[in-house]
């Protein structure tokens, strides 16, 4: 998805106040934009992602409760996973996924480690209209669309149950920077377990309640009240040993790389009614035939009225 798609995306970057409802209420909303034309300006592989972080919990809350089930998050995410070249792929190179999930998590501390666990229900291929709204897009903007030959050649209708958790440990170097090593772990569409770590500079990162892209890894502010005015920094890197990918199946010969890599680096401003975040993420390889890694940029934008 090159730039011109990102004007259809950016009305789903804005903030929105939180409103409240029966005996718990809406605390924030995170949201994250990625495309690869944001990063090293392709159109290949990790070609492009949304996620979006709706946080629901008691009326008051500030940060991370000390029990499970009280703070709820609900996730939608969705993402384009591209061969190289949309229209002619290269032989060996990946195929074409369309993919939406919906998801439950819930966050809490515990004897200073920060958790996050949850369950996603993963649909792939077109009943999730990705595809079709690639090629509609690319089409209404005059860029090279993704070929029939790829579209139908997708990876046909299926539904991927899908269980998530991470535990951080969230280590204060100074008033203003922390140190947070986390182990992830996923057993679905992709089972893989992750180690990795971030630092986190400014005060938008230690307060509130975080949330981690699936695609660069990036966390990002789910509370609205943790939006304070500065600049903020994050730095990250992790490695994941993947023992399985629908997207890549052992069945079609594709041989996994025995780690995958990545590396990430995003600034932020936030002003009294306006905010904006910008990072880049370098992804390594995830399959032996795979001739390079890429680099994908990611994008939030927040306005308060």
């Amino acid at each position: 998805m090159r730039t011109p798609f990102l004007a259809l995306i950016l009305l789903l970057s804005f903030q929105t106040l939180p409103a409240r409802a029966g005996e718990t209420v809406s605390l924030g909303f995170g949201r994250l934009f990625t495309n690869d034309a944001l990063g090293d300006g392709q159109d290949r592989w990790r070609s492009g992602a949304y996620q979006m972080s709706w946080m629901r919990g008691p009326e008051g809350l500030t940060g991370l409760p000390g029990r499970a089930g009280e703070l709820i998050e609900y996730r939608f995410s969705t993402r384009i996973l591209a061969p190289a070249n949309g229209v002619t792929p290269a032989p060996g190179d990946r195929r074409y996924a369309g993919v939406s999930a919906l998801g439950v998590y819930t966050h809490f501390t515990d004897r200073g480690f920060d958790f996050s666990l949850g369950a996603e229900l993963v649909a792939v291929g077109p009943m999730t209209g990705v595809g079709a709204f690639h090629d509609w897009s690319h089409d209404m903007m005059g860029m090279t669309r993704p070929s029939a030959a790829v579209l139908n050649g997708q990876f046909p209708n299926a539904f991927h149950p899908t269980l998530a958790g991470e535990i951080a440990w969230p280590a204060r170097i100074t008033e203003n920077v922390t140190f947070r090593p986390f182990v992830q772990g996923r057993l679905g569409d992709e089972t893989y377990i992750r180690i990795g770590g971030d630092i986190l500079i400014g005060a938008g990162f230690d307060r509130g309640v975080l949330a981690r892209d699936e695609t660069t890894g990036i966390t990002y502010q789910t509370f609205d009240s943790a939006r304070l005015p500065g600049w903020g920094f994050l730095v990250g890197a992790d490695s994941a040993l993947v023992g399985r990918s629908v997207y890549l199946p052992a069945s079609a010969g594709f041989d996994l790389t025995p780690l995958r890599h990545r590396v990430r680096a995003g600034v932020q401003y936030q002003g009294e009614h306006f905010g904006i975040f910008y990072g880049a993420t370098w992804l390594g390889r995830e399959f032996s035939a795979q001739p390079e890694s890429q680099v994908v940029g990611s994008l939030q934008i927040r306005l308060d009225f």
